[in-house]
């Protein structure tokens, strides 16, 4: 597997990059909710839905997740844009015996307050207009019994263009409080997942 790597240029250039591209391609970027930072490693899950996920993730380490930033890759992807593995994305690759090489790391990686780790429990890309989400037990394999030593977030991104020729990205959070089982943080985020989309489309109306 590659493991991340933090290119002492290409590292500060990728955030500096991410926060200009918003910019350039989002007519706005609204966080919804807040991150009380409890000074312990972060696990950011969210819904994976494209391109985009790594970016939104490095704007809110910029914005309110002070730590260095990590994200995991499909080792194909990643083997593809070998830049991102030097802005801290590092690899699995699915139906192999390196997936658990993978998640041994990300929980290493979890060792250390100073780290952010963004993974995504549904393990592959989904459709932004899905409304449940099926998480694979590798999650579970990362952060169980690590309750009160991992403060997980959960973020929900969703985006609208209305009357406008860019969309406006909309990140919600949620601080997850519950047990590490993989039933439990599923069924949690589930029904944050309903409860930002109920406020999405108050956005509308």
């Amino acid at each position: 597997m590659l493991q991340s790597k933090h290119h002492f240029f290409v590292y500060p250039f990728f955030q500096h990059y991410t926060l200009w591209l918003l910019r350039r391609r989002f007519r706005s970027v609204t966080i919804e909710g807040s991150f009380s930072d409890s000074g312990k490693p972060v696990l950011l899950i969210g819904n994976h839905v494209g391109w985009w996920d790594g970016f939104w993730g490095m704007y809110l380490k910029l914005k309110l997740v002070k730590r260095k930033f990590h994200f995991i890759m499909q080792e194909d992807q990643l083997l593809r844009y070998r830049f991102f593995n030097y802005t801290g994305g590092f690899s699995i690759k699915r139906n192999s015996r390196e997936v658990i090489e993978s998640l041994k790391y990300a929980d290493s990686l979890l060792h250390n307050p100073a780290n952010m780790v963004l993974m995504y429990p549904q393990g592959k890309l989904q459709s932004i207009y899905r409304s449940f989400f099926s998480f694979e037990k590798g999650i579970e394999r990362v952060i169980k019994g690590r309750e009160g030593e991992v403060q997980l977030l959960m973020s929900v991104n969703m985006i609208d263009y209305l009357a406008h020729p860019k969309p406006s990205l909309y990140i919600y959070l949620r601080d997850y409080t519950g047990d590490f089982r993989c039933e439990s943080l599923e069924e949690a985020y589930n029904l944050f997942y309903t409860d930002c989309l109920a406020i999405q489309t108050l956005r509308t109306e």
